[in-house]
């Protein structure tokens, strides 16, 4: 390193996740075994998104700036033998997006410390990453605490003249969870025809979109459960739940290039019937009011429940009199959340309830949030932080599909294809 020995940034008391208006101080630590002449010391705080139109590619296609700020910490002058500090600090702004890293892009934040030397003479950089969480209080988003209803039928054919009707209903508890909360699903299954259905399958699946010159989607499926199928001529409910993993936030608000959604998948492939619920995921919790015997529950009122449509005519459908269908429920075959998984060595979320503490009160894990796909986690006790990219973290059966990969519905697109089948 020549005449420079130490040239490092520390963030005042280690910290490393900040919230959008705070500030963030430290200092720059230079140490020399010989005299260093110099123009000018200088440490800069920026926050910027850039994406690629291939994976893990670092050649930006599309960027954007969300500060940039610069101070002198020295000018021209002599750094004498030893070692030398420079205290800095920085205000960031009140609308700077959460961190983020994905395989199309990423949102990243950094302090970054300039020697500049005279002519001639070699510059020194160095770099701290920190990381900004932007929280996404469930609480602001309109009907959040509603539950989330959704139907659909589907007339089929089989055995060439026979023809059926599949009736499929799905509903969980909310449209907004935290990390470690659990997922209520209901799904109704009506097989008004001769022929067993495939298995049914229920996934948390996430999207998120690449705004760059073309739009990019990239689907992962986060957790999933197999139920069994249903037979000819039953009347089949289904009961299942899914933990929320440690997860990046729905939306990046203040970032306009990068867009997370997720959705609740329930899907037959035989007869071929998907339906996508869309939620949030988020960092504070909904809070549940009790209610009382003079107030209806939350959702009493707003929750829009599409009507079951009406038995549509077909050989086996007209007969349905001399079938009535029989109430089932149905098992499930396989989990990838039937064990306990840990999100950080030795931390583990219980089961949630519907009035779960907010995030930082003191009966809440200490695993907090997670901000991105190489975030570390940061909690407030002694456990070492580890990185999302990390196993432990998600379920054994998470994937990703192929690129480039049709979208789910929006969630206007989905409320508009519940009214839909309202009507119908």
């Amino acid at each position: 390193m020549g005449k420079l020995q130490q040239f490092d940034i520390s963030l005042t008391d280690n910290k490393v996740v900040y919230g959008p208006g705070e500030y963030i101080s430290g200092t720059v630590t230079v140490r020399v075994n010989n005299v260093l002449p110099y123009k000018a010391i200088k440490v800069s705080a920026t926050g910027s998104c850039g994406l690629s139109t291939k994976a893990n590619d670092t050649t930006w296609a599309v960027e954007e700036q969300y500060f940039n700020s610069t101070l002198s910490l020295a000018d021209k002058g002599s750094l004498s033998i030893g070692e030398h500090t420079f205290p800095f600090q920085f205000l960031l702004p009140a609308m700077a997006p959460t961190s983020f890293e994905g395989p199309f892009g990423k949102i990243h934040h950094r302090i970054r410390a300039v020697i500049d030397t005279p002519r001639f003479a070699k510059d020194y950089k160095c770099e701290k990453i920190f990381y900004i969480l932007n929280l996404l209080n469930l609480n602001e988003v309109p009907d959040v605490e509603l539950r989330n209803t959704v139907s659909k039928t589907k007339k089929f054919s089989y055995m060439i003249v026979k023809s059926g009707t599949l009736s499929l209903t799905v509903t969980c508890d909310l449209k907004g969870y935290i990390p470690g909360q659990v997922i209520q699903l209901h799904t109704e299954i009506h097989n008004k025809s001769g022929k067993d259905t495939g298995t049914i399958i229920a996934a948390l699946i996430q999207k998120v979109t690449y705004k760059s010159k073309r739009m990019i989607y990239d689907l992962r499926t986060i957790a999933e459960v197999e139920g069994s199928p249903v037979k000819a001529w039953k009347h089949a409910e289904w009961r299942e739940q899914i933990i929320v993993p440690a997860l990046p936030q729905s939306m990046l608000e203040g970032c306009s290039l990068i867009h997370i959604d997720y959705y609740i998948q329930v899907s037959l492939k035989t007869p071929e019937v998907s339906i996508a619920l869309p939620i949030y995921i988020g960092n504070i919790a909904i809070n549940m009011l009790p209610v009382t015997p003079h107030s209806p529950p939350p959702d009493a009122s707003a929750e829009v429940v599409p009507s079951a449509p009406p038995a549509e005519e077909g050989d086996d459908a007209s007969a349905s009199g001399s079938h009535p269908l029989e109430d089932v429920q149905i098992p499930t075959k396989s989990h990838s959340q039937q064990q306990p998984f840990s999100y950080a060595p030795g931390l583990n979320f219980p089961a949630s309830r519907r009035d779960a503490e907010p995030v930082g009160s003191p009966s809440h894990p200490v695993l907090c949030v997670s901000t991105g796909a190489t975030i570390p986690y940061f909690s407030d006790g002694t456990v070492t932080p580890v990185h999302t990219t990390g196993q432990l973290i998600l379920p054994p059966e998470y994937s990703t599909l192929r690129h480039p990969s049709e979208p789910p519905p929006s969630y206007e697109e989905s409320c508009s294809t519940a009214a839909g089948n309202q009507e119908n």
